[in-house]
C-alpha cells in the first residue's frame, strides 16, 4: 500500500477540519487528505525515524513513495500496452474485463497491416498447439496415474520418491541411447551387413607381443550351475558379448564415403552422458533450490507457514491426513526443540562449551575409525576375491565360487547396513538440535554408501598397476592378472549391480512381507509390538538408489550396456517399492516437503556425480589402456585419442584449439568468470536487500491498515454521536 504526500499550502480547508455535520464516508472525503492525517500513518513515521534516503525523482515530484492513486487505470493501460506481446489469459482480471481487452484487441487488429494480422494469427495458432502439445504429453507421461495416486494415498514427500525414480528411468534411457547411437550401431550396421561397410583393423605398433594375450575361457565341460554363476558375475560366456569393454576391439567402421572412428566415439559417448546428467541434474535442483531459498526465513515466519501453509492438499486419505496433522505436530515439537536447544546454547557456560566440543570431537574420532574400518575390510575383500577368483571352477564347489566372486559386493552391503544404525546411536550423543541430527546422519550415510564404490575402483586401481614380482615396465599394467582389466573392472561393477538388485528384492519379499503378516495377525505378542510395521524412510530408499546410480555412471564406461541394466532394474524396483508402499510398509511419521525432497534427492545425486567422475578421470587419464582388448590398443592412455584427432585436422584449427587450451586463453577467461560470478553474487545481495525491503513495506501496509480502520471506526462512531 503506497501513498501520496500532498502540498503543504493547501488553498483549501480540509473535510477533516470541517464541522461533523459535512463528514461524509465517500470516495471524495477520502481522495485527498492532508498532509498532517498522513503523517500520523505508521508507515511515515517509520521512514522519518529511519531517516531514509529518498530517491531524487521522488524528491522533485514531492512524493513520499510512488503514488497509486489509480491502479486499475495504470494496469489496463499497461495490458492495452502488451496486447501484442502477451495473453489475455496472464492477467488477473474477471472474466468481463477480459472480454473487453479482447474486443479492444480485435478493434486494434482491423488496423493492422494484412502482413502484421498474419504474423499475429501465426503467433496464436504457434501458442495454441504448443499448449495442445504440452497437454497430449502430460498423458503420455510415464507412471503418471500411478504417482498421482500415490501422492493422493501418502502425500507428496512419498510422491516425490517415485518421481524422482521415474527421473532415474528416463536418464539411464538417454544414456543408454547415447551410447547406442555412437557405439553399438555402427557395429552392428556392419556384424550383420545391414550397410556396406567394414571393421578397420589397425596393427599394433611397438607393443610387445606379450601384451597382445588375453586368454579366453576354454569352453570344455560345462557344469549345469556354470551358466548362472556367468550370468550373475559377468564372466564366461557373457565376458565375449557386447556387454564388457573387450568385445569392442575395433579402430573404427569404414563406410563408403568416410571411416567413423569408434575410439573416439566411445570416449566421446562417456563425456556426453557425463555432461547431459549434470545439466539435467542441475536444471531440476534449480527449481528446488529456489523453493528452498524462499523457504529458508525467520523461525516466525517458519511457524506461520507450518500453520497458515503447511497443509499438503493433495491428500485424499483419511488415515494419511491423521498422519499429516502428526506431521505437523512433530515439525512444531521440533521447532520448539530446537529453540530450546539455541537458547541451551545461548546459556552455556565455557566449561560445558569445553566439555561438549571434546565429546563432539571424541565421537567423530570414533566415526572416522568406523568409516577406516568398513574401508579397510572393503579393500581386503577386494584384493581376497581378485587373488582367489583365478581358480578353476572344478576346484571350488557352488557355493564357494559364488562367495569369492561376490565377497567385496558383499562387504559393501554389509557396511552400508550397519553403519547407518551406528551413526544413528552416535548421533544422539552429540547434542544437536532435531534438524541438524538428521542432516549430519543423512550426509554420514551418503558418504559412506557412495565412498565406498570409490575404495572399491582405487583398489582394483592399485591391484592394476601394482606388480609385485612381475615387472610392469612392458605393457605400463599387471598384464598376467589383468590382460584385459577394463572388462574386469566392468565385471566388479555389473556384480555390484546385480547384487544391489537382489538385495532389495530380498529385503521386500522375505523381509517386509512377513514382517506385515506377523505385525497384522500376531500383534498381541509384545516382540510384535515392539518391532512394529516396517517404515517407509524416503533418505534410506533415495540413498539406494543413488548408489545403484553411482554404479551406473561409473560402470558405463567399462561395461557400455549396464545403463540399459539400470534402466530395467529402477523399472522393476519402481514396482516392488509401490507393491511394499501399498502392502507391507507404513509411511515414516516424519514427513518431506515436496520441494525440500526434490532438492534433497538431486542434491545427493549430484555427490554421486560428482564421486564418479573422479575414478573415470583417473582411469581414462593416468591408467595405461590395455593391449589386449578394447578400441584403445593403439593410444598409452584413453585421453590420448584427443590429442590423435586434432593432429588431423587442418593448421588453422589446430592452432585454434591449442589457443584455448592454452594458459593464455585458461587465465583471462577464469578472471572473466571471476567478474561474472563477483557480478551475480552482488546482484544477489542487492536483490536480498530488496526482498528485505519489500518485506518491511509489506509489515508497515498492514500498520498502515489497522491505523486507517482505527480512524474510519472514529469518523463512523463520531457520524453516529
Amino acid at each position: 500500500m503506497v501513498y501520496k504526500a500532498l502540498d503543504p499550502a493547501c488553498p483549501q480547508a480540509p473535510p477533516w477540519c470541517q464541522a461533523p455535520e459535512s463528514l461524509s464516508l465517500d470516495s471524495s472525503f477520502f481522495s485527498s487528505p492532508p498532509v498532517n492525517f498522513l503523517q500520523e500513518l505508521p508507515s511515515y513515521r517509520s521512514i522519518a525515524r529511519k531517516r531514509t534516503n529518498i530517491p531524487s525523482r521522488d524528491k522533485q515530484s514531492g512524493t513520499l513513495l510512488k503514488p497509486t492513486d489509480s491502479y486499475s487505470s495504470q494496469l489496463e493501460e499497461g495490458i492495452a500496452e502488451n496486447l501484442n506481446s502477451q495473453s489475455i489469459r496472464k492477467y488477473a482480471l474477471n472474466i468481463s474485463e477480459k472480454r473487453r481487452l479482447r474486443d479492444i484487441q480485435e478493434t486494434q487488429m482491423k488496423y493492422l497491416s494484412e502482413w502484421d494480422q498474419w504474423k499475429r494469427y501465426s503467433s496464436k495458432s504457434w501458442k495454441r498447439f504448443l499448449e495442445k502439445a504440452r497437454e497430449m504429453t502430460t498423458h503420455l507421461e510415464l507412471w503418471r496415474d500411478d504417482i498421482r495416486s500415490i501422492g493422493g494415498k501418502f502425500g507428496t514427500g512419498i510422491q516425490s520418491y517415485f518421481s524422482f525414480l521415474r527421473f532415474l528411468v528416463l536418464l539411464n534411457l538417454v544414456i543408454f541411447l547415447i551410447i547406442f547411437m555412437l557405439v553399438l550401431l555402427p557395429i552392428l550396421l556392419t556384424e550383420y551387413k545391414i550397410t556396406n561397410s567394414s571393421f578397420v583393423l589397425i596393427p599394433a605398433k611397438d607393443i610387445d607381443i606379450q601384451c597382445t594375450v588375453y586368454p579366453i575361457s576354454s569352453s570344455g565341460l560345462i557344469y549345469f550351475y556354470s551358466y548362472i554363476i556367468d550370468l550373475l558375475s559377468g564372466t564366461g560366456f557373457l565376458e565375449e558379448t557386447c556387454l564388457f569393454y573387450g568385445h569392442y576391439t575395433i579402430d573404427g567402421v569404414k563406410f563408403q564415403n568416410f571411416t567413423y572412428d569408434l575410439p573416439l566415439a566411445y570416449l566421446l559417448s562417456t563425456i556426453a552422458y557425463l555432461a547431459l546428467s549434470l545439466l539435467w541434474i542441475v536444471k531440476r535442483s534449480v527449481e528446488g533450490f529456489k523453493i528452498n531459498l524462499i523457504r529458508s526465513e525467520e523461525h516466525f515466519q517458519s511457524y506461520c507457514n507450518k500453520i497458515f501453509a503447511g497443509w499438503d492438499f493433495c491428500i485424499t486419505n483419511q488415515s494419511m491426513a491423521n498422519l499429516k496433522h502428526s506431521s505437523l505436530r512433530y515439525e512444531l515439537r521440533a521447532d520448539l526443540e530446537e529453540e530450546r536447544i539455541r537458547q541451551k546454547i545461548a546459556e552455556r557456560t565455557s566449561e560445558e562449551t569445553i566439555r561438549i566440543y571434546s565429546l563432539r570431537l571424541f565421537l567423530n574420532c570414533i566415526v572416522l575409525a568406523v568409516l577406516a574400518a568398513c574401508f579397510y575390510a572393503i579393500y581386503r575383500a577386494t584384493i581376497f576375491s581378485q587373488e582367489h577368483m583365478k581358480k578353476e571352477i572344478d576346484k571350488m564347489i557352488f557355493g564357494e565360487n559364488l562367495l569369492i566372486l561376490y565377497l567385496p559386493s558383499i562387504v559393501i552391503t554389509l557396511a552400508n547396513f550397519i553403519t547407518p544404525v551406528i551413526f544413528a546411536r552416535i548421533i544422539h550423543y552429540e547434542d544437536y538440535s532435531p534438524g541438524f541430527e538428521i542432516r549430519l546422519t543423512i550426509l554420514r550415510c551418503v558418504f559412506m554408501r557412495l565412498a565406498t564404490i570409490c575404495v572399491l575402483v582405487f583398489t582394483l586401481g592399485s591391484k592394476i598397476t601394482s606388480c609385485d614380482n612381475y615387472s610392469c615396465e612392458l605393457c605400463g599394467y599387471n598384464q598376467k592378472l589383468y590382460p584385459c582389466w577394463e572388462t574386469q573392472v566392468g565385471q566388479e561393477m555389473y556384480k555390484l549391480m546385480i547384487f544391489d538388485f537382489i538385495i532389495i528384492l530380498a529385503v521386500t519379499l522375505f523381509v517386509d512381507f512377513p514382517r506385515k503378516l506377523l505385525v497384522t495377525y500376531c500383534s498381541s505378542w509384545k516382540l510384535m509390538q515392539c518391532w512394529g510395521q516396517q517404515e517407509f524412510a524416503i533418505p534410506d530408499n533415495v540413498l539406494g538408489i543413488v548408489y545403484g546410480q553411482t554404479i551406473c555412471w561409473i560402470g558405463a564406461f567399462f561395461s557400455p550396456l549396464l545403463p540399459a541394466i539400470a534402466t530395467v532394474k529402477f523399472i522393476i524396483i519402481f514396482y516392488v517399492k509401490e507393491m511394499s508402499l501399498l502392502h507391507t510398509c507404513r509411511p515414516s511419521p516424519r514427513q518431506f516437503r515436496a520441494s525440500n525432497s526434490n532438492f534433497f534427492f538431486l542434491l545427493v545425486l549430484l555427490i554421486g556425480l560428482c564421486l564418479a567422475v573422479i575414478p573415470l578421470t583417473i582411469s581414462m587419464a593416468h591408467i595405461p589402456s590395455s593391449k589386449a582388448c578394447g578400441p584403445f590398443t593403439n593410444s598409452n592412455t584413453t585421453w590420448e585419442v584427443v590429442p590423435k584427432t586434432v593432429s588431423t585436422f587442418p593448421s588453422t584449427l589446430q592452432s585454434l584449439v591449442h589457443g584455448i587450451t592454452s594458459e593464455a586463453f585458461a587465465v583471462p577467461f577464469f578472471m572473466i568468470i571471476c567478474l561474472v560470478m563477483f557480478y551475480f553474487i552482488a546482484l544477489a545481495g542487492a536483490h536480498k536487500r530488496v526482498v528485505v525491503q519489500l518485506r518491511e513495506q509489506l509489515s508497515l501496509e498492514s500498520r498502515d491498515k489497522r491505523y486507517l480502520i482505527q480512524k474510519l471506526t472514529e469518523a463512523q462512531r463520531d457520524m453516529r454521536n
